[in-house]
């Protein structure tokens, strides 16, 4: 897939499910669709933009996962990335669960990529997800103020706990259905599976979602071999322009089907 748009010092990436199509909007610019193939791919002007690729590829190498990378995906197609940050996660400012579609950000130069990180320390940057949720939450909208710690007995899960880092969620209802509900949520924080946390500990577990309690039989019904969650907006300060810019992602198409079969 081919590069082109955006501006200096950034590379986005946009995830799509594997053999779909993904789309996405820069405020303020043009729209398109690219293609994705296994690791998917991008849209870039001197060293900002976004790349698509599948929800099933990782945000970089990491213990106990051995499948594809966006990083890696772009190393391989010669696009050069920051050096900062530890050496498996060099340029990648911000990350996505595997399995989670949508936008994060990765830098190419290392003035862009201190500037993120520092936006994302300050939060600054807004994060806008859409999710769908078993049940209805009540309140329909509202906020989730709960710290989030790793899980006391299993590696790669995390859990409210009262001695962890603070997390603040914001969401409300945009649909609701016989049994699910669609949500747009803002995140305050950025911990790891923060969303996925918060809602299974709020007893409305993301559809799909098998690892934080999932209903296996709805996630079937609907399609679903992932947790239903999209990163659809990012917004802040040109690290480099000093303007603010917004990027969007569209659903990929599984999680369209899924929506589909509710209606």
């Amino acid at each position: 897939a081919g590069l082109g748009g955006g501006g200096p010092g950034l590379l986005g990436h946009a995830g799509v499910s594997a053999g779909g199509r993904g789309g996405h909007r820069h405020r303020g610019g043009r729209r398109g669709g690219l293609d994705a193939h296994a690791t998917g791919a991008g849209h870039q002007r001197d060293a900002h933009g976004h790349c698509h690729g599948p929800a099933g590829v990782a945000a970089h190498p990491s213990v106990g996962w051995d499948g594809p990378s966006v990083g890696g995906a772009l190393l391989a197609m010669g696009i050069e990335m920051s050096t900062s940050g530890v050496a498996e996660r060099q340029g990648i400012v911000s990350r996505l669960d595997v399995g989670t579609s949508g936008l994060m950000v990765l830098t190419k130069t290392e003035i862009a990529y201190s500037r993120m990180k520092q936006a994302f320390r300050d939060r600054v940057v807004d994060k806008t997800y859409h999710a769908l949720v078993q049940g209805h939450p009540d309140p329909s909208s509202g906020t989730i103020d709960a710290p989030i710690a790793r899980h006391p007995k299993h590696e790669y899960k995390f859990t409210v706990a009262q001695d962890g880092k603070p997390s603040v969620t914001h969401y409300k209802t945009l649909e609701a259905f016989v049994a699910a509900s669609l949500l747009e949520i803002e995140l305050e924080t950025g911990r790891t599976h923060q969303i996925r946390v918060h809602f299974s500990s709020f007893k409305h577990p993301l559809v799909g979602d098998t690892l934080y309690g999932c209903d296996p039989k709805l996630a079937a019904k609907l399609g679903m071999d992932r947790q239903w969650l999209h990163a659809m907006k990012l917004g802040f300060i040109h690290p480099t322009k000093g303007e603010y810019v917004l990027f969007e992602s569209s659903y990929p198409k599984d999680l369209e089907e899924s929506l589909a079969l509710l209606r």
